[in-house]
């Protein structure tokens, strides 16, 4: 039995935790006594304890994030009961702010707070001798990443082949928007490059073909980032995948050759544009050149073959519903395969709670603690939009309905407020969020289209038939098969559609393996 085990509670079972592994990848000489134990949400908190009191450990380390804390502290309610004596710690973002108003650290012996890599090896020594601290809360200093062991051999042969592989080369980030965790993580620090490229070099020998980096600034030192790019182009095969989080602002000519090397489908990269509103960016203190922005963005979707994954924001203070509109718009128009859209969370720590009083934001108690209204935006308003987002994601972000979502904005001034009429109407239909069966969703859209659009039949029959021929499905809808709808002429381009093969004439033609989302938007 491991007398330390460290354990979460992941969102999914494929994300396997990338702090856990740090943690015992650098617990020295106590590694041989500790051991990993990994959950998702599926999981009763009854059952995780028993899953944990079964394997009978002195201490245990709990990662806690935002989307597990309400269940993790359910776990640790029911240890304290059966096992008063096991000592139980703390860390992860979560509990490193404002950690003395949780009901969850007041359950722990101990909370870490901030990077725990070095910090928990040290207590866990101490807890073991029989010299425990005298403070539960221990703040752990930005450890030097030259000191610490990489964690990636750790990755088990179930992992590779199962879950995603998180990786990092840097900490940190350089920017402070106030909504952003990140934001409080100065300065940041590299990873040496020699040490990090032969451990992927040893996950490339291992069969791992995606690679999820968790940089929040993946370009903002052009040189490692073009050395990093160089030695995936060299160590190439069809099916790798690399994700990286870009500041949208910042892509130099050498930067620029790195990627446009790449075949379609291999690299994707998430934008935070997060507002265009040049008023807002300044009250939450985003630094961001928009014209630059733009001319890379266009770039990367001209001239490579990147999947591009941009992300807005909702809520955030001085951000009307029309401002908002206005973004959501102009970034639609530049065409990213898949606009996140996502609603502002009060994350703890983040200065961003200097605008509550002033913008009268409104955020809910509990996790996510996502903004329930404010003097823009008031609830049924943010309502309409998480809505909106949730069917954004079903209908144009999936892939599967290219072609017909054009039809929702097409020869209307506004994108945005034609999606939201259709979100509206399906929402009063419906009743749901979620659970809405694809052909079932499909019938919808043409009920839509052709009523509250009046769109000819046959041109919105067409696009659908188009639609499920590029998801591959074999199941078209009884009302799509019809022979009128085979020799109608498809769907006229709206806002931010993108009619033409864009891939640069270098690249090759068949696009390596990749997730099927991805697929769904190459041209063709």
């Amino acid at each position: 039995m491991a007398s330390i085990l460290l354990a979460t509670l992941n969102a999914k079972y494929i994300h396997a935790s990338f702090g856990l592994r740090y943690l015992l990848a650098n617990l020295g000489e106590l590694q041989p006594r500790a051991d990993l134990a990994e959950f998702d949400l599926t999981q009763r908190p009854i059952d995780i304890a028993e899953a944990i009191l079964q394997r009978n450990p002195q201490i245990v380390g709990f990662g806690v994030y935002i989307w597990n804390v309400a269940p993790t502290h359910e776990v640790i309610a029911i240890l304290r009961q059966l096992r008063p004596d096991l000592k139980i710690i703390l860390g992860g973002p979560e509990v490193s702010y404002e950690t003395d108003r949780q009901p969850i650290a007041a359950c722990a012996d101990y909370v870490i707070t901030g990077e725990a890599d070095l910090a928990l090896p040290q207590l866990c020594r101490q807890i073991l001798a029989g010299t425990p601290p005298g403070t539960r809360i221990i703040p752990a200093p930005p450890p030097d990443l030259a000191q610490l062991r990489l964690p990636y051999d750790l990755y088990t042969t179930d992992d590779t082949a199962h879950r995603i592989v998180y990786v990092e080369a840097s900490r940190g980030c350089p920017f402070s928007c106030e909504f952003c965790l990140s934001s409080l993580d100065i300065p940041v620090r590299q990873f040496p490059l020699p040490a990090l490229l032969e451990a992927f070099a040893r996950l490339l020998d291992r069969g791992v073909n995606q690679f999820k980096f968790v940089d929040r600034t993946f370009n903002l030192n052009p040189e490692v980032s073009t050395r990093l790019l160089e030695f995936f182009h060299r160590h190439y095969r069809p099916g790798l995948f690399l994700h990286f989080e870009l500041i949208p602002d910042r892509l130099p000519e050498a930067l620029r050759d790195g990627i446009a090397r790449f075949p379609p489908g291999t690299l994707q990269f998430e934008i935070g544009i997060q507002t265009f509103n040049p008023v807002v960016s300044e009250l939450i203190s985003r630094r961001q050149d928009v014209d630059r922005l733009e001319a890379n963005l266009r770039f990367l979707r001209e001239r490579t073959g990147v999947h591009i994954h941009a992300d807005l924001i909702a809520g955030l203070p001085g951000e009307s519903l029309e401002s908002f509109a206005a973004g959501f718009d102009r970034l639609l128009a530049l065409g990213p395969h898949e606009i996140q859209v996502g609603i502002l969370k009060r994350l703890r720590g983040t200065p961003i709670v200097r605008h509550s009083q002033p913008f009268q934001m409104l955020y809910s108690p509990d996790p996510p603690y996502e903004i329930l209204q404010n003097r823009h935006l008031d609830f049924p308003t943010l309502q309409r939009i998480r809505r909106f987002a949730r069917y954004w994601d079903l209908v144009y972000n999936s892939g599967r309905f290219i072609h017909t979502a054009q039809l929702i904005w097409c020869n209307l001034s506004s994108a945005f407020h034609a999606f939201m009429k259709w979100s509206d109407w399906l929402y009063q239909e419906t009743g749901q969020r979620h659970g809405i069966a694809l052909n079932r969703l499909a019938e919808l859209l043409f009920t839509f289209l052709t009523q509250r659009r009046a769109l000819e039949a046959d041109r919105v029959a067409f696009a659908l038939r188009s639609d499920f021929a590029r998801s591959g499905r074999s199941d078209t809808p009884p009302f799509l098969r019809c022979p009128a709808a085979a020799q109608s002429p498809a769907p006229t381009p709206g806002i931010g559609s993108r009619v033409k093969d864009l891939t640069p004439p270098d690249l090759p033609a068949s696009p390596p393996r990749h997730t099927r989302r991805q697929l769904r938007h190459r041209p063709g």
